[in-house]
Formats: C-alpha cells, structure tokens, sequence
C-alpha cells in the first residue's frame, strides 16, 4: 500500500512537468470572434470561438481574460460558456512526443508564477506516443511547474470539504509484458 501511495504522489509531482520552456519566449496568437482591449489596465477580453496559440501550447474556450504585467508576464483566465469545457494542450520536455492537455469548466494560468488552476470538472492527462500514461480527475486541480508540485481537491473552491466530490487517479502501467512473463523468456 505504501508503494502505491508513494508511485501515486510521485505521479502527482511529474504531472506537467518540464513544459516545453521554449514556449514563454514564443508570441502568443490568439484568434477570437470579438474583443475588448484595455490599454491603461493591460486587460483584454477575448469572447467566441477563442484560441490561444503559443509555441507548443494551445488554450481554447469561449471567453478568454488576458492580463500582462508591465514586465510582459502574462496571465490567461479561461471560461467555457454552458455545458462545454476549456482545454489546455502542450508538448512537455524530454522527448519527442510528450504532451501534457487537460480541461476544466474554468482554467487560470499566471506565467509568472507558472502555476496552472483547473476549476469543475477538471481533468489533467499525460501522454507519451499518443498513448495516455497518467490522468487526474477532480473538482480541482493546481500544477506549480516551479516547484513541480499538483494538489487536487474535492471542491471546485480549491479546498476540501465533507461530503465534496471525489477525485480519480490513473495511472497507466510502463511495462509492455507482465514481469514473470519477461523472467520466464530470459530463461
């Protein structure tokens, strides 16, 4: 039980790992149906059909809230409009076909802090190859990239409480052939 609790928060800390660092010194195009700028707040509104495209990293919702610091960090507020979700998609770090996406019916990114909140029904996914090789699912979920550190909650308000929703962790197994079997064909 241990091992298992030990592989599941190690699983917990890779989730999102080492995003691919390219990205941030990348422009960011973001392709909408309407918009509203800001200038004096840095603020801009971003409603239909939003698509945020950065490098690797690809962000789509209905409505898009992005602000930028005075020193070009940005922070993205997504929301989904009635019953569909934001989604978030990037190709990670350390190989060539690592990819981390997720959703939620709300997603907050601040680039400074490079921290990552996903609000109701959210869901975090690893793949390696096309192939799913982690997933969270929970009412919340946080991913501090600098820290490499994921919490997940029973409550879409980042907290847990009694009687809250309850979350879901997979992981998929690493191994192609069962251990014995692999024992069995070196003999």
């Amino acid at each position: 039980m241990k091992k298992l609790i030990a592989a599941a928060f190690l699983t917990l800390a890779a989730f999102g790992a080492s995003a691919e660092r390219a990205d941030s010194l990348k422009q960011a195009v973001i392709n909408f149906d309407s918009l509203d700028v800001d200038e004096v707040t840095q603020t801009r509104i971003l409603t239909g059909n939003v698509v945020l495209t950065r490098g690797t990293l690809v962000l789509k919702s209905d409505r898009a809230l992005v602000k930028e610091t005075p020193e070009g960090y940005m922070s993205v507020t997504l929301t989904a409009a009635g019953g569909k979700l934001a989604t978030f998609r990037q190709k990670r770090d350390g190989g060539p076909d690592l990819w981390v996406e997720g959703q939620a019916q709300r997603i907050e990114y601040d680039e400074r802090a490079e921290l990552v909140k996903l609000f109701s029904t959210a869901e975090v996914r690893e793949l390696e190859n096309g192939r799913m090789t982690n997933e969270i699912k929970g009412p919340f979920i946080s991913y501090d990239n600098r820290k490499e550190v994921a919490t997940v909650r029973n409550d879409a308000s980042g907290a847990s409480k009694i009687g809250g929703g309850r979350g879901t962790l997979i992981i998929a197994p690493r191994r192609t052939t069962p251990a014995a079997a692999a024992e069995g064909a070196k003999q």
